[in-house]
């Protein structure tokens, strides 16, 4: 199924989640993980925050993917091929705090991406200026992790089951065709990894969850500690 493009009731939606990331830190840069399952929407979630957040005058937004920081093939296999390598030998974490969390938060230029996953070549793009108060969306899996948590200045978890996102993930990738079932064996590293993820992530919950299961009617929702499938 193909992302709406503002339709309706999801502008409506996201109109009032943009106002709460805005609300940030406000004076300040901040950063906010956009989270979820391979498939949920995240990186079309943000590409629509910074088209909204570009008719908001007064605070800059950008955006950029954790995808720029994977490891390199070998690594990652090297890591292992099951769910366990998938979760723990995916990113690299050191890259993406040396290259964008650390200048950003010194008010200084950050570079994007250290590698693209598809050619699995280094790349080296030009550095990204930002305004003073900025706020910077980070989208990706795996950001609630317990090493990066701390990270964020808030998050949001796009909250979509399995039978949903895995279909929705993999149409992007032709080899993958027929392959919709997360019980699917060509789907255990990157279902079991994220299971594995979403145990630890229970811990550390969001600061707002949106169900992005049906693209048209979204909806936000409140996290409540005692109930910590909501967060996974």
């Amino acid at each position: 199924m193909p992302f709406p493009s503002f339709l309706p009731n999801r502008q409506l939606v996201l109109v009032d989640l943009l106002a709460m990331m805005l609300a940030v830190n406000p004076g300040q840069r901040a950063v906010i993980a956009v989270d979820g399952v391979d498939g949920a929407g995240k990186t079309h979630l943000v590409g629509e925050l910074l088209a909204l957040g570009r008719e908001v005058a007064g605070r800059e937004m950008v955006g950029i993917s954790i995808d720029g920081f994977h490891r390199p093939r070998a690594d990652r296999i090297a890591a292992g091929t099951g769910p366990d390598g998938f979760y723990h030998g995916s990113f690299d974490y050191d890259a993406f705090r040396a290259k964008v969390l650390r200048p950003f938060r010194a008010g200084r230029e950050f570079v994007p991406a250290v590698h693209d996953v598809t050619t699995d070549e280094a790349v080296f793009p030009d550095p990204v200026e930002a305004s003073e108060d900025a706020v910077l969306l980070v989208d990706g899996i795996f950001l609630r992790r317990p090493e990066l948590y701390a990270e964020w200045d808030a998050s949001v978890f796009l909250l979509v089951p399995f039978d949903v996102s895995v279909p929705r993930g993999n149409a992007r990738f032709p080899d993958r065709a027929g392959t919709g079932d997360p019980a699917h064996a060509a789907n255990e590293r990157y279902v079991g990894g994220q299971r594995l993820y979403l145990q630890q992530a229970r811990i550390n919950p969001p600061t707002w969850i949106l169900d992005n299961t049906d693209l048209q009617r979204p909806h936000l929702l409140e996290p409540d500690p005692d109930e910590p499938q909501w967060f996974g």
